[in-house]
């Protein structure tokens, strides 16, 4: 397993919409364990394709605890098919806007369908602290980031301090 490099603000991939999952293979299933292996080194709970410069649909999701046996979830082309009218705010971050957090309002519950690593279609719903993750990360699949659900104030200032930050990095 290889431990990839993050995409981080404001580097335009992220904006870029995602391309379906053709065939499920041992490529892609290798490609799996790399997202788990980067998403835990980060450390995180959720990670899409794109984060790593690959603009497949395709997220991994673990909520498991520190002191809890890991729970790797890997979704393959996911889509959306319900959410809730009922509301829930949660403090979000992201790997790819490190050390940043803002409430973002969601729906509190979805189903969703993805494809397993086997290649199998298979429908979950989910709510609380998953159905947030699931949302956030097939965001990150249509080139939307956490950061685009706040306000334009808060969401122009983020982007100015990596923009900045990332020019200082080249210099």
């Amino acid at each position: 397993m290889t431990i990839k490099p993050l995409i981080i603000l404001p580097d335009p991939i992220l904006r870029q919409v995602s391309d379906p999952v053709e065939r499920i293979d041992d490529a892609v299933r290798a490609f799996a364990d790399d997202m788990l292996e980067t998403m835990y080194d980060a450390p995180g709970i959720g990670l899409a394709a794109i984060q790593v410069g690959v603009p497949r649909r395709m997220l991994v999701i673990d909520l498991a605890k520190e002191d809890e046996p890991k729970n790797p979830l890997v979704f393959i082309n996911p889509q959306i098919l319900s959410t809730s009218d009922e509301p829930s705010l949660y403090e979000e971050g992201c790997l790819s806007i490190p050390e940043y957090y803002a409430e973002v309002e969601r729906p509190a519950s979805l189903t969703v369908r993805y494809q397993d690593v086997n290649g199998k279609t298979q429908e979950l719903a989910a709510d609380g602290l998953l159905a947030t993750c699931l949302q956030h990360e097939i965001d990150h699949l249509n080139g939307v980031l956490f950061i685009d659900h706040i306000s334009k104030l808060k969401r122009d200032m983020v982007i100015r301090k990596f923009t900045k930050a990332a020019k200082r990095a080249v210099a």
